[in-house]
């Protein structure tokens, strides 16, 4: 694979391993996720994934949660999916023939300028430590955590 963007890769066990690729990229220039995804999808095994997601390096791919709250925050549906058609598993029962069937690159980078987005891109809120903390202390306290 050679990708050097790719920062992290995980196959979930809730994709059926192969089926779900959740990949974060240190993102140099506009487009880059869907180059990404189509070298996933050209690469030996990996041409049967069903679904790539690419979303930013400072996502952890290993946290399904993280990636979800990303993900469905940073995409347009319209904008920044894209279907494709290809080999499928011999064992896949969803596709539309035996080994061949669709697939479905989400790009969950946050977009640039070069990409056609010219709004401000909101940053992350966080809540300060002693904050944390306390609330931590509170949840404990009410038998929450």
């Amino acid at each position: 694979l050679n990708l050097p963007e790719v920062r992290d890769i995980s196959m979930p066990p809730e994709g059926i391993f192969h089926n779900l690729i959740l990949v974060s990229i240190r993102k140099t220039y506009p487009g880059q996720a869907r180059k990404v995804m189509h070298g996933i999808w050209g690469t030996g095994q990996a041409m049967f994934s069903k679904c790539i997601v690419v979303v930013d390096e400072d996502v952890n791919v290993q946290n399904l949660s993280e990636v979800a709250w990303k993900a469905l925050n940073n995409i347009d549906p319209q904008r920044d999916i894209e279907f494709v058609t290809g080999p499928i598993d011999s064992l896949d029962h969803s596709s539309r023939m035996a080994n061949w069937g669709s697939k479905m690159g989400i790009d969950a980078t946050k977009k640039w300028p070069g990409e056609g987005f010219t709004r401000p891109w909101p940053d992350v809120l966080t809540m300060p430590g002693e904050v944390k903390r306390r609330v931590d202390d509170l949840w404990k306290k009410a038998g929450l955590k």
